[in-house]
């Protein structure tokens, strides 16, 4: 759910149960624009905390205002892109937004992530550390499974257990990977004392990481009646087609106010387009910024723009040349105009970028100027590097919207710099894969995470999805010292220090931060609008209700 870098295919786990009859009589606009195609889609997915942390409910700062009171009752039919008959309501397994969308409503987990991407607890209700950062105590709140178990301990271990199997695909082992499960062990029936390989400031946003919902001790088959913890009971699901849940009176955070809610699958933009306009389904999710734009003032629909929600870069591979050379670097962080990017390939549904990740989240260096172009400075590097007549090939494809339109613009700009940039297309298939390894530069997205997530998985020397290969042992020692840290202050203090670094001389060039679009009916009312995709409020279902 990041971007798809970062996701792997899905294991296919066929369905035992389907929707009602008659669903297709009543979105017979959706059947004859493609709403059950197959396999496909677009593909997605804190700072230390101590005792005391606890308090269910929303982040608080992301809820839609204005709203007026909440209405009990009705149906939301909300729809995603989805994965065809591969799709699963395993919630490990999950790689896509309606994966996520999905197991948000039928199960929770340990903590979520705020607008800021910083932890919040949810179905811990409170996690402290020992003086060392490497053993951390965790206190489940009273919850309850959809049968009227409690969720315990046992629950917890066995859930992130069985992610950690080598022999299975779970994307979120990579994640759980700081703690040793073998040793980790259950306190007491809602107490847990995790063991960690070494110290970890940061242990909430593992706990908050995308593909760690917590289910049943001993659950492993998930598409027929799974029973979790979340918001919404299981009714029905048709792989590819449509998900039914009914609200769980009885959920720790409150009941939702729905009744129901539906999730229909529309791979297609126009599908979900039509079917919103045509009163067929009243949440569409990840519309274009042109749909955006065309549809904002003409009062039929609601746009909803979740800011900072993808990051937008151009990686540039710093272990070869010409980007081996930090002047080259340099360079071409000042080549670029990104106003024009984003009013270019973002059709304006964005703003401009800094060279850094994370812009508005926690530990966001914001006090480093602003770049701007500077062709004349641009030249002059370049020539101290002895690369006036600089040839480079640019990689793209239409994997991510935006991805051919950036590539054409900046191609323009480097060229006002006398740097020919050769654009070549690759496979929407193999693209992420491709670009890990091969080329020296590549458009590249990022959907949101943690700031410390983002440097551990993409910025180490042994950080496994290290697309631009930068690695420096020095930086990797701020982070562990980082890690090592307790005091806020002084761990921020630190991760500024590295943004400082990759500020100057690091290898994302990233232009821009892209909005996420949704369309809602004017009748949905309580759609967060401040939570970037992947976080908390983001398809916060049970806290939406029709007016």
């Amino acid at each position: 759910m990041t971007s798809s870098a970062s996701l792997s295919t899905p294991t296919p786990i066929p369905a035992r149960a389907s929707v009602s009859p008659g669903r297709e009589e009543r979105f017979p606009g959706l059947r004859r624009r493609g709403f059950l195609a197959a396999a496909g889609g677009a593909a997605g997915l804190g700072a230390l905390a101590l005792a005391g942390c606890s308090g269910p409910s929303s982040t608080g700062t992301a809820t839609a205002k204005g709203d007026g009171t909440p209405r009990r009752g009705g149906r939301l039919r909300a729809a995603f892109a989805g994965g065809g008959a591969s799709e699963t309501l395993d919630p490990h397994l999950g790689n896509l937004f309606v994966d996520a969308a999905r197991s948000k409503a039928l199960f929770d987990k340990l903590a979520d992530y705020g607008a800021d991407l910083a932890a919040v607890p949810r179905l811990a209700e409170a996690w402290e550390p020992n003086a060392r950062l490497d053993r951390w105590k965790v206190t489940l709140r009273q919850a309850e499974f959809h049968d009227g178990k409690p969720v315990t301990a046992d629950d917890v271990l066995y859930s992130y257990r069985r992610i950690a199997d080598p022999g299975k695909a779970y994307r979120a082992r990579a994640s759980l990977e700081p703690i040793d499960l073998k040793a980790s062990r259950a306190t007491g029936r809602r107490s847990i004392e995790f063991v960690l390989e070494r110290p970890t400031a940061e242990f909430p946003n593992v706990m908050a990481a995308f593909g760690t919902s917590i289910v049943q001790d001993g659950t492993t088959r998930f598409d027929h009646a799974p029973v979790g913890s979340g918001p919404f009971r299981f009714v029905s699901f048709t792989p590819g087609r449509s998900t039914v849940l009914r609200r769980n009176d009885t959920h720790w955070d409150g009941a939702p106010h729905l009744d129901e809610l539906e999730f229909v699958v529309a791979n297609e933009e126009s599908a979900r387009v039509n079917a919103l306009l045509g009163g067929q389904i009243e949440y569409a999710h990840e519309l274009t910024p042109a749909t955006g734009r065309a549809h904002e003032k003409g009062g039929a629909v609601d746009i909803v723009r979740l800011r900072n929600s993808a990051m937008q870069a151009f990686a540039m591979k710093t272990d070869r040349p010409p980007f081996d050379d930090p002047r080259v670097r340099e360079a071409f962080f000042l080549v670029a105009d990104r106003q024009e990017l984003v009013d270019g390939a973002l059709s304006g549904a964005g703003e401009t970028g800094n060279d850094l990740f994370g812009k508005g989240y926690e530990y966001y260096a914001d006090e480093l100027p602003q770049r701007a172009q500077d062709l004349g400075r641009a030249r002059h590097l370049l020539r101290e590097a002895g690369a006036d007549d600089l040839k480079v090939t640019l990689d793209t494809s239409s994997v991510a919207a935006g991805f051919t339109e950036a590539a054409g613009i900046f191609r323009d700009q480097a060229a006002r710099a006398g740097v020919t940039v050769d654009v070549r297309m690759g496979s929407k298939d193999s693209y992420w894969k491709d670009v890990l390894d091969s080329g020296t530069l590549c458009c590249y997205r990022s959907g949101a995470m943690p700031i410390e997530s983002h440097i551990s998985q993409r910025l180490l020397t042994d950080s496994t999805t290290n697309a631009t290969r930068w690695r420096d042992k020095a930086f990797d020692a701020l982070y562990h010292q980082a890690q090592s840290t307790e005091d806020r202050t002084a761990r921020a203090a630190l991760y500024g220090r590295m943004q400082r670094q990759l500020h100057a001389e690091g290898g994302f060039l990233v232009w821009g931060f892209g909005d996420w679009i949704l369309g809602t009916a004017r009748a949905l009312r309580g759609v967060a609008r401040e939570a970037p995709a992947n976080t908390l409020d983001w398809a916060r279902f049970d806290k939406v209700w029709l007016a």
